[in-house]
């Protein structure tokens, strides 16, 4: 077990820090441990601590509670990923307030290159339902992961019919590992980690209370590259997921249906207030996300191009190759690259004619 374990479960129960103060607090010192052993001068006078924060942590000695959450880790296998650990989701480093430290039970690649979330009302229609299991289908060639929040309705269709046409499916909870809500999903969840996983933010003996939901959405909107809202009403938790999506730059869509349809109101109104892409079919899905181009003739531009590139252009042309389309933020992590000199290199290569830009901020091979 990561010696540092018992520090990152201690830094989440300090009073008062939060998951943006926390990452502050990471970045600078590097691991929880030395944040902990830091004198409190160096804590406060980071920007934005101050010295009540600073207090908070050098005066913390309640540490039992995170030995007792190490036991039960280590006795049902559960995977902790600390926001340096290189498992952990990447694309949620790149939201406001990333979870300081996930737990997950599963088999699925967090950091696969092709996450969507289907997500959608409980009291679905057999539209909704319909329409889920084709999408899910649909996507099935393409190596995509699906994620979604285990609830009834669309969630439990998703991760059914991921299981169905064998997809990855993983689904995002909104309490501890130590239960499943709503309990009628209990094999569902058992099945899910033998074809995906669950993944929560939240440590044992946390009740699914309502408070938890919206930072369970912020996971769901965050660990992917596009979120499809199947069917939700007008004040659908779904609508603040697909919100978040939107501040996250991630890609949007809505399945519409009719006015008069209460269960489709939501995603109706996100497609008139340009919050999401209405979407009419699976094709129309790959094709705006990039994922059904010609491989063959972007590859065979690129080498032809490949000598006149500096060593940083080459490197964002190779990762390109390598995939159909890649979000600017998987181009900054992959390269390794800041978010300065990333957005500068796309720059010349679109300028160069070698890349093009889709929608949400997604590039492609010309």
């Amino acid at each position: 077990m990561n010696p540092d374990l018992l520090y990152q479960l201690a830094l989440c129960d300090v009073p008062y820090i939060g998951p943006v103060n926390a990452k502050k607090l990471v970045d600078h010192f590097g691991t929880a441990q030395k944040i902990f052993a830091a004198p409190a001068s160096s804590i406060e006078a980071i920007h934005d601590i101050g010295p009540g924060t600073a207090w908070q942590i050098k005066h913390f000695k309640d540490f039992k509670a995170a030995e007792n959450e190490i036991k039960f880790i280590e006795r049902y296998k559960i995977e902790p990923l600390f926001i340096t650990d290189p498992k952990y989701p990447q694309r949620l480093l790149n939201v406001f307030d990333p979870p300081t430290l996930l737990f997950y039970r599963g088999t699925a690649d967090l950091n696969t290159s092709r996450i969507v979330t289907i997500i959608g009302t409980r009291s679905s229609t057999e539209y909704g339902k319909s329409v889920t299991e084709k999408l899910v289908q649909a996507l099935q060639p393409y190596n995509v992961l699906i994620v979604s929040g285990l609830a009834f309705g669309i969630d439990s269709f998703a991760h059914k019919a991921a299981i169905k046409y064998d997809v990855p499916t993983v689904g995002v909870l909104a309490h501890g590992l130590d239960l499943i809500y709503p309990p009628e999903h209990s094999t569902l969840a058992r099945n899910m980690l033998k074809h995906g996983g669950l993944l929560s933010e939240f440590k044992s003996n946390t009740k699914p209370d309502k408070h938890n939901f919206p930072s369970r959405n912020r996971v769901a909107a965050g660990i992917c590259d596009a979120v499809i809202v199947v069917e939700t009403g007008v004040k659908g938790g779904s609508l603040i997921t697909a919100d978040l999506a939107n501040s996250y730059h991630r890609d949007v869509f809505a399945i519409p249906g009719r006015i008069t349809d209460s269960k489709s109101s939501g995603c109706n109104a996100l497609i008139k207030d340009n919050k999401a892409v209405l979407l009419s079919d699976p094709e129309q899905f790959m094709e705006t996300m990039g994922w059904n181009d010609d491989k063959h003739v972007k590859h065979k531009r690129a080498r032809q191009l490949f000598n006149d590139l500096d060593a940083n252009e080459q490197k964002i042309v190779k990762l390109l190759e390598d995939d159909k389309s890649l979000h600017i933020d998987e181009l900054m992590f992959k390269s390794g690259m800041s978010t300065s000199v990333t957005a500068s290199v796309i720059l010349s290569l679109e300028l160069k004619s070698i890349i093009a830009t889709l929608p949400g901020k997604r590039f492609v091979l010309i």
